[in-house]
């Protein structure tokens, strides 16, 4: 039940109402990735550069996380420097440089080509398509993440791979923008005539929303008294979505809804401090304890 991810792996400089810190270990793989080897062994595809140390490589290792697809090549790794105000939803970017990242064409390992689950992070949608490609048999499922940049730079080739994948993962304007449409059910309930046939539609502290061809289900955040750093809790998400349904090996509806829980306690983690530290450090039993106190809120028993 190996899940392959491809991403990036980046260091974050962050400003927010609770403080300022550089150098933060970050990156859509990163977050990804430590939220989803909770629940499956994880195969990570990306590339860092000579400012990736032991330490942050430690970080990884000693968790279920191949490293084997990650390449190190000269000069720095992707470095992004962003803010937030008082509304938490939306960071202001303020310096993009994207060093041996600019580059990066993903290259799978020959042990990585028989991945059951394969999750395509936020890259350009060429490269997605390239990956998929390269797999010796297509995965059981493809779930793929996405942006405004590629929506509006790269749609023709979006659209391809969106043809090959069965789960998208999209924020609400995103969705919006890939459709045109203005109401965001009538949004997710287009995209799954454009290929996937699974679409979580991810609303920040408004939560998320399931939709697939017969179902319309929206599940609330968290409720946290504390939000420190909301960077990474949609990739956190993804990790915990998907982990969860490639160790289930299955997208029964069933499935998804319990998915969708685990997918917002995990992203629940990441936002309580800077960077990765909580989801890095988060035990079996505090993930568990959660799970308890987010289902008795949504009146569930037995999760």
């Amino acid at each position: 039940m190996t899940l392959l991810a491809v991403g990036s792996i980046a260091f974050d400089d962050l400003e927010t109402p609770a403080g300022r810190h550089e150098h933060l270990l970050g990156g859509s793989a990163t977050y990804f990735s430590l939220s989803a080897s909770n629940f499956c062994p994880i195969q990570l595809v990306a590339v860092v550069g000579e400012d990736f140390s032991s330490e942050e490589e430690s970080i990884l290792q000693g968790r279920s996380i191949n490293l084997d697809g990650v390449i190190h090549k000269p000069g720095k790794c992707f470095h992004w420097k962003g803010s937030y105000g008082t509304d938490l939803n939306e960071a202001q970017t303020i310096q993009t440089n994207l060093n041996v990242f600019a580059d990066f064409v993903p290259v799978l390992p020959e042990h990585y080509k028989n991945s059951q689950y394969l999750f395509l992070g936020n890259i350009d949608p060429r490269l997605q398509l390239e990956v998929v490609k390269q797999m010796s048999a297509r995965p059981k499922w493809i779930a793929l993440d996405t942006m405004n940049y590629w929506i509006e730079g790269s749609l023709t080739a979006l659209k391809k791979v969106l043809l090959e994948i069965d789960i998208l993962l999209i924020n609400e304007t995103e969705a919006k923008s890939l459709t045109g449409e203005k109401n965001i059910v009538r949004a997710a309930k287009t995209i799954t005539s454009m290929g996937p046939k699974t679409v979580v539609v991810k609303r920040g502290e408004y939560g998320a929303l399931l939709v697939t061809p017969n179902i319309c289900i929206p599940f609330p955040a968290i409720p946290m008294e504390t939000v420190i750093d909301p960077t990474g809790a949609g990739d956190t998400f993804a990790g915990g979505f998907l982990g969860f349904l490639a160790s289930q090996g299955n997208l029964e509806e069933a499935s998804l809804r319990k998915a969708m829980i685990i997918g917002t306690v995990m992203a629940s983690f990441t936002i309580e401090n800077f960077g990765t530290e909580k989801i890095a450090n988060a035990t079996n039993q505090d993930i568990n304890e959660r799970m308890k106190q987010f289902s008795h809120l949504l009146g569930i028993n037995g999760i």
